[in-house]
């Protein structure tokens, strides 16, 4: 049986893109438990690339992945992989504070983060109802991500380094053996030294069969619905627009409208579904905000983002259960993350030191530490 470097649990974003980054020097598999990388969470995410957007850990991880984004490998994609957008926090007078505290919380990120004229969040948005908005604030270099493009970067990259993917291969049980695990999956055996868990929403469940103690990972649903703006109405030049404690969102896509709740209903790990409910809520808050009356849904989806306790990543190697590394809890950040995330993960997986970008970047490695969730087996 061959021993691979490192074995990795799930094909998502974050799998693809470690195994990517491990492969340069090592023998990697992925392990993916449906038939097709990314099938949950990455395959259904709508994402933004915002530096402005989560904790600190979380902007760091972003800001030390744009040259990434911006300047790829050779070959790794044709397309680009940001466009243009921008993204504006829009707030009611009774949400001023929350604006306020934002700009603190970014305060030396970037110049151009600014709050804005009432009249220029208007301009940038005409759909706005009159008198909804007291208060606006611009990141005008947030930008849309390929994230079909990144993900499937990453994959083909890994395999031509020599890395192996195989799907339907979920992982029915870990045992260590010696300073190797061998993995019995619905594709058979594999035998590795390090097992890197990056299962999403199925992180806790994976460091179950290694004997390690969940860290309380909450998966939660968010649901999104497309539909055509009113007729007339052209949507591409807007940014995306978010509530300033973050109830709802909206953004362009391809000359349609995508719209969320930015619901956080705790979930069991599944398959999950947009729920009938959320969408009510969502079309009766854009009613409210914008004239953007929903009368054909083209498409609905929901998918999970699964959170630590903190809302911050789980990255290291499990404290009690040798060669076991957690790579769970991306939340709602994991793709703009992966970039830089990967490249920390593979440092800290070969035991190196934390790439110095992303330390100058306020990035800790005791902050994402499993270690912070238990000091005992």
């Amino acid at each position: 049986m061959v021993e691979f470097d490192f074995i990795v649990i799930g094909a998502g974003m974050a799998g693809a893109s470690a195994a990517y980054e491990l492969s340069d020097s090592s023998r990697v598999l992925v392990l993916e438990q449906e038939d097709q990388p990314g099938y949950h969470s990455t395959g259904r995410s709508a994402a933004l690339y915002a530096e402005t957007y989560g904790n600190r850990t979380i902007r760091g991880l972003t800001t030390g992945g744009k040259a990434f984004y911006l300047d790829p490998p050779p070959g790794f994609t044709e397309h680009p992989l940001l466009r243009p957008r921008g993204v504006m926090f829009i707030g009611r007078a009774d949400q001023q504070a929350a604006l306020d505290h934002f700009l603190v919380e970014v305060a030396g990120l970037r110049s151009n983060i600014r709050r804005i004229e009432v009249a220029e969040a208007y301009a940038r948005t005409p759909v706005l109802r009159p008198g909804y908005v007291a208060g606006a604030v611009l990141d005008p270099d947030a930008m849309d991500i390929e994230v079909h493009a990144l993900h499937h970067g990453y994959l083909r990259g890994l395999k031509a380094r020599g890395g192996q993917v195989l799907t339907d291969a979920g992982v029915q049980s870990l045992e260590r053996q010696g300073n190797s695990w061998l993995a019995h999956t619905r594709a058979g055996e594999f035998r590795g030294r390090v097992v890197i868990d990056a299962a999403g929403a199925w992180c806790d469940e994976i460091a179950v069969m290694a004997g390690a103690t969940p860290v309380g990972l909450v998966p939660k649903r968010r649901t999104a619905i497309l539909f055509q703006p009113p007729a007339g109405i052209d949507p591409r030049g807007w940014p995306s627009v978010i509530d300033a404690h973050e109830q709802f969102y909206f953004r362009p896509d391809a000359g349609r409208v995508m719209a969320s709740p930015a619901d956080e209903t705790p979930m069991p790990p599944c398959d999950v579904q947009p729920d009938e409910l959320d969408i009510a809520i969502l079309i009766d808050q854009l009613e409210k905000v914008a004239n953007l009356p929903v009368t054909r849904i083209e498409n609905r989806w929901a998918g999970l983002r699964t959170f630590a306790e903190d809302k911050t990543p789980v990255v290291g190697y499990d404290p009690h259960v040798e060669g076991f590394f957690w790579l769970a809890g991306q939340g709602g950040y994991g793709i703009q993350i992966a970039p830089g995330l990967s490249r920390l993960v593979a440092a800290l997986a070969r035991h190196e030191p934390m790439p110095s970008d992303l330390a100058n970047l306020g990035v800790r490695e005791e902050v994402l530490s499993p270690a912070r969730f238990n000091s005992g087996t």
